[in-house]
């Protein structure tokens, strides 16, 4: 019990140091014995545990997305109205991201360094689904509840309007000339701003 332990003990470290490396350093910049000195231990028990670079990434990937996609995922599928969807998944993910910011930039520098990794992402248990979602959305423009619009387009506005901020983050501070705590208060008003925006784009008054 006690090796069970100290074993998920150090995995537990490793997976919190390369996180920590892979946020500032990126996939390609990071090297394992960075990353092992980081966790305080050495390169061969790195390896031990993780083999490779890539298999680190996915596992620290895995263990974020893991957390987030379920949440985001039941929200989708749930029996709320559309805006309440809305609402809710604005301020599930931004919550999320402030506290993970590197999550983002790793979805896209994997997806430019490796395509298929996409393919892994959709194997996910929880990754999300949006079929209901769709057909909600088709039901309430077809009732004059909203203005029409495909279900797609209103589903990629909520990804892009709450993803692209955290993304672009250094080139939107600069931009508007604001400090990193300063963006970070931005990025929390975002909770209710960005569901406002895309609600009042769609509702009929």
């Amino acid at each position: 019990m006690t090796n069970k332990v100290k074993n998920n003990t150090t995995e537990v470290e490793i997976l919190n140091a390369a996180k920590r490396v892979f946020q500032h350093k990126g996939m390609e910049g990071a090297r394992m014995q960075e990353i092992a000195d980081e966790a305080g231990i050495n390169k061969a028990m790195l390896h031990y545990y993780y083999r490779s670079k890539q298999l680190l990434f996915e596992a620290v990937f895995k263990k974020a997305f893991s957390m987030l996609a379920p949440q985001l995922n039941e929200i989708i599928n749930s029996d709320l109205s559309i805006c309440e969807k809305i609402r809710s998944f604005s301020n599930n993910y931004i919550s999320f991201v402030i506290k993970h910011p590197y999550l983002p930039n790793f979805i896209i520098q994997e997806l430019n360094r490796s395509p298929e990794f996409i393919q892994k992402l959709l194997a996910e248990k929880h990754f999300p689904n949006i079929e209901k979602f769709k057909k909600q959305v088709n039901d309430k423009v077809a009732e004059g509840i909203i203005r029409p619009i495909k279900a797609e387009q209103l589903f990629i506005n909520i990804l892009a309007l709450n993803i692209f901020p955290f993304i672009g983050a250094p080139l939107l501070k600069g931009f508007i000339n604001v400090d990193d705590k300063a963006y970070k208060k931005l990025m929390t008003e975002r909770k209710t701003e960005v569901a406002d925006f895309i609600i009042n784009s769609i509702k009929i008054t």
